[in-house]
């Protein structure tokens, strides 16, 4: 019966283990006066949880007046996520337990144009990513709970195709979804790389608290996720925040811009933009791949700007950036604009300032920029965070047990 003594139960269960997972551990009467359950209900309760093995008796407290208090945590065995981040060039995986630990990663190259794109062998290829995080985690596949893997793009929800990422080779089966789906042995979600890296910010980084904000994120391709009211918004075909297609002042008009795999805005502020705007300033970039390069020359920009030309290039990148975000500010009105991606975050809060100033200027509402603080790995995370989220309210619901 709704609102009856089970219910009750199982709301004062998941207040404790919501605790224990922000605490990591908590003594009875700590529990007690953070739920405002009496002792004796809290010493119910956490025997009620232990027997369910989902709460584990850890040692004692310590230092304190009177008897040694016994300690309580989370079981971290109690489920095991796996995340996937996949690249043009490489897959990385890592499996998480249930306290968000991650405990086993594993990473290979993604299938190639030529030989092994098809759907056949990238399945092959994701499997073997995960097998190879659960093992490094000391588990099998069939004892994770749940995967989530990040690709550029969307995967279109009308068609199961992968849209705006032509450049991912082995990913544009029609039956894609359905292959991964069979050759895994728990429940699998797909979404946007960038929409992942948001997730990320929300839960353990500059967005937290924070239900309307825009990520701008630039490494091998620009994009940006849209969250509303808490919740990413993915529009009609998963494309909502594709704004490397958005045609903007300065840039040449692309047209056939999916086959391109290109837009205005792309080319004015994307990875690629940064090492002609580099030699046109008189700089030398370094060598290697585009996006490494355009994070080192942000990176040195910012770290000297009294060098010569590393000031200037700060400026006109900023404007750049602004030129697309004002597009942004003025149909989505955000509350903060975190700036993530390696090449972003790689001018510090010199980049986010000049991005700043240059936007008060082109639009009128005027959101608060922060650099993501997500730095290692931001996608796989949002990924972990991702699988975890629903993971934890399957297994937090005690009614089911």
């Amino acid at each position: 019966m709704a609102g009856g003594p089970g219910t009750l139960r199982a709301m004062n269960d998941r207040a404790a283990l919501e605790l224990l997972l922000e605490h990591g551990t908590l003594s009875r009467t700590r529990l007690g006066k953070l739920t405002g359950l009496s002792k004796p209900t809290a010493s119910q309760l956490l025997a009620r949880l232990e027997a369910a093995g989902l709460v584990l008796a850890t040692g004692t407290s310590e230092g304190s007046p009177g008897p040694n208090a016994q300690l309580y945590a989370l079981n971290p065995a109690v489920a095991h996520v796996v995340g996937l981040d996949v690249t043009a060039a490489r897959i990385r995986a890592a499996v998480a337990d249930v306290t968000g630990r991650t405990v086993g990663s594993y990473e290979l190259a993604t299938a190639s144009r030529t030989g092994g794109g098809a759907a056949e062998g990238t399945v092959r290829r994701v499997v073997r990513a995960v097998d190879g995080a659960a093992k490094d985690a000391g588990l099998t596949r069939a004892e994770l709970h749940r995967a989530v893997i990040g690709t550029p793009g969307a995967f279109d929800p009308g068609t199961g195709r992968l849209r705006y990422a032509s450049h991912l080779p082995g990913w544009h089966s029609p039956t894609l979804l359905e292959e991964l789906a069979a050759a895994l042995p728990m429940p699998l979600a797909c979404d946007n790389d960038v929409n992942l890296a948001a997730v990320a910010e929300q839960r353990r980084g500059a967005a937290r608290g924070h239900d309307d904000f825009v990520l701008l994120w630039n490494e091998e391709g620009l994009g940006a996720a849209v969250v509303i009211g808490g919740r990413l918004h993915r529009g009609g075909t998963g494309g909502a925040g594709e704004v490397g297609f958005l045609p903007v002042p300065g840039a040449t008009l692309v047209r056939q811009v999916t086959r391109a795999n290109s837009g205005g805005f792309q080319e004015l502020a994307g990875a690629q933009a940064l090492a002609p705007l580099a030699r046109e300033l008189g700089l030398t970039p370094g060598r290697g791949h585009y996006a490494e390069v355009a994070a080192d020359l942000v990176a040195r920009a910012a770290a000297e700007p009294e060098e010569p030309g590393h000031a200037e290039l700060l400026d006109r990148y900023a404007e750049r950036l602004a030129v697309g975000l004002a597009s942004v500010v003025a149909v989505l009105d955000p509350q903060l604009i975190v700036l993530s991606g390696a090449v972003l975050t790689a001018g510090g809060d010199r980049l986010r300032a000049l991005v700043q100033s240059e936007l008060a200027d082109l639009a009128a509402p005027r959101p608060r920029l922060v650099t993501g603080e997500v730095e290692r790995h931001p996608v796989l995370t949002g990924a972990l965070e991702s699988a975890l989220a629903t993971t934890r309210d399957e297994v937090f619901d005690t009614t089911a047990r």
